[in-house]
């Protein structure tokens, strides 16, 4: 055989088996056009929710605004979560997302503590700000931010873009949320004074070798 015909059919074999390779398999949560399988998170002081141009609006509240799945069927552990979120006027979080870990719950903070602070809210009972998956990310207002987050037995894993901002193993860690993420459980999208947008949001099971490399220590 010569070079030519062996390396065509190495590159024929590369595409084949990429092909035969699964897609991840994605369901989406979030139709653009309406809030079916959404409710309202907060009532009090909470600002306007509503879909526009193909997102969905958190208003800025006096406080809260947010929105919770309102299905039974979002996974507990192994699967990853993505959606695009950004801030539309003021200075706090716009796209803060809780989600279930396992029979627990936690929050990634997406431009807390005045608007830079990411992290995990809370482990062992610290908040975002304070522990160890704490990081700092300037959001442009009107910028939309593609957020990742990734839930196996063993660890939690969020990326704000392409870059990684949280990678922290479960073992001996006690994962909750703070009392004004409850409301959001299982899997919810919120913001604090400050006016959000969301969209394309949308949920897949892990893969047994994705399953696998997570319950690695």
């Amino acid at each position: 055989m010569s070079r030519f015909a062996l390396v065509t059919l190495v590159l024929l074999v590369s595409v084949v088996a990429a092909e035969d390779k699964p897609k991840p398999d994605w369901k989406p949560l979030f139709d653009g056009k309406t809030l079916d399988n959404w409710k309202k998170s907060y009532d009090r002081g909470s600002g306007k929710v509503e879909v526009k141009d193909g997102a969905i609006v958190l208003g800025t509240g006096e406080k809260m605004t947010g929105i919770t799945y309102s299905k039974s069927d979002f996974p507990k552990t192994d699967y990853e979560l993505v959606l695009e979120g950004k801030r539309v006027e003021g200075r706090d979080f716009f796209a803060t997302t809780t989600f279930p870990v396992g029979d627990s719950f936690c929050s990634l903070v997406v431009g807390g503590w005045g608007g830079m602070v990411v992290g995990i809210s809370s482990i062992n009972g610290a908040d975002a700000s304070e522990n160890e998956t704490t990081g700092s990310k300037e959001f442009k207002t009107g910028e939309w931010y593609k957020i990742r987050i990734r839930v196996t037995k063993g660890k939690i894993e969020a990326w704000i873009g392409d870059e990684k901002s949280v990678d922290v193993e479960l073992k001996g860690r006690k994962v909750s949320t703070r009392i004004e993420c409850e409301e959001c459980q299982p899997f919810g999208i919120c913001t604090w004074d400050t006016a959000g947008a969301v969209r394309d949001i949308k949920v897949r099971k892990l893969t047994d070798e994705e399953k696998k490399a997570g319950e690695k220590k």
